[in-house]
């Protein structure tokens, strides 16, 4: 899905719940289905995503990066930002490519 894909579909979204035809939850639910799907599908030139797993906090986190590097750095700060300390040498911090 591309970038362009992924913001009508949440703009068809979002008018169903303007008009009433969905309920808040079925939003939520068709929005988060929508980012995940662009997440997943993402790649655009030297760019990836990829998924963090290794603690608790990083299981599922979802970055874009260059490297596996970058990404266990992106996570890592991303996690420094609300308090948790990651370890970035891979040894519990751990990112692999979504595809």
């Amino acid at each position: 899905m591309d970038r362009i894909s992924a913001l009508r579909n949440v703009e068809e979204a979002l008018a169903e719940f303007e008009s009433g035809e969905a309920d808040l939850a079925a939003t939520e639910r068709r929005v988060l289905t929508v980012l995940r799907t662009y997440a997943t599908e993402f790649e655009s030139g030297d760019l990836a995503a990829y998924r963090a797993s290794g603690t608790e906090r990083a299981d599922g986190l979802v970055v874009v990066a260059e490297s596996p590097a970058q990404a266990r750095e992106r996570v890592a700060d991303l996690l420094a930002e609300e308090g948790e300390r990651a370890d970035v040498d891979g040894a519990t911090l751990q990112v692999e490519k979504l595809r």
